[in-house]
């Protein structure tokens, strides 16, 4: 059996959660904990809300923390309940992870310090704030630390933890049971691929956002 612990709170990327929960929960023995401050539903950035299963407090010890990430992070590192689970989960938990902007909560809470990490790509830079090594991939491997990139990048990270947890065979089906075979329509998936009016268009959009994020990034870390 396998303990896992989702880390939620309000304005989550959805499928920052989503994704990695669909293949981590096919894992034979899983054992699923989403955990936030209270039982209450939690807000995500889309129309959807999440259910707890339970609190920060009552969570068991888990085999590994998995946390994801989204515009509620600047909030969510500033929370004291939330900081204390991760700083409590991340310093016994085997396999210690995050997706996109979840990598600067581990950060705050002081888990990538020296660790190669990743995170969406509009933030990489931010990484080293955060005692991290920013390292460009889609998942990032660093002893027990897995980092993903941005949103869809989870679905890559989970099964990259999957396999570590169970095998490549098991990956693999879980894989092909879920019909992961992506083929987009652009090949407009990350900056270095992106024409450069797409590219300016979505930095000019994250730059207000990055500034605010910068904010409750120096407020946490101090």
């Amino acid at each position: 059996m396998t303990a896992i612990a989702f880390v939620l709170f309000p304005n989550v990327t959805q499928l920052d959660f989503t994704g990695p929960l669909q293949v981590l929960s096919r894992l034979p023995g899983a054992q699923i904990h989403i955990a936030a401050k209270s039982m209450a539903p939690v807000s995500t950035d889309t129309a959807l809300t999440l259910n707890p299963t339970c609190t920060f407090s009552t969570c068991p010890p888990v085999d590994a923390l998995v946390v994801p990430g989204g515009f509620g992070v600047d909030d969510a590192l500033l929370d004291p309940a939330l900081m204390a689970f991760v700083k409590r989960e991340g310093a016994r938990a085997k396999y210690v992870t995050s997706v996109c902007t979840g990598a600067f909560i581990l950060g705050a809470a002081g888990l990538l310090n020296g660790r190669r990490a990743t995170t969406h790509w509009a933030y990489h830079e931010e990484l080293a704030r955060v005692g991290a090594i920013p390292t460009k991939a889609r998942v990032v491997r660093d002893g027990n630390i897995f980092t993903g990139g941005g949103v869809t990048a989870g679905i890559d990270f989970a099964l990259t933890l999957a396999a570590e947890i169970a095998g490549d065979d098991v990956a693999r089906a879980i894989q092909l049971g879920l019909e992961y075979d992506p083929a987009p329509p652009f090949d407009s998936g990350s900056p270095e691929k992106s024409d450069p009016a797409t590219r300016d268009a979505m930095t000019t959009r994250y730059k207000g956002r990055i500034a605010d994020f910068r904010k409750a990034l120096a407020s946490a870390i101090g």
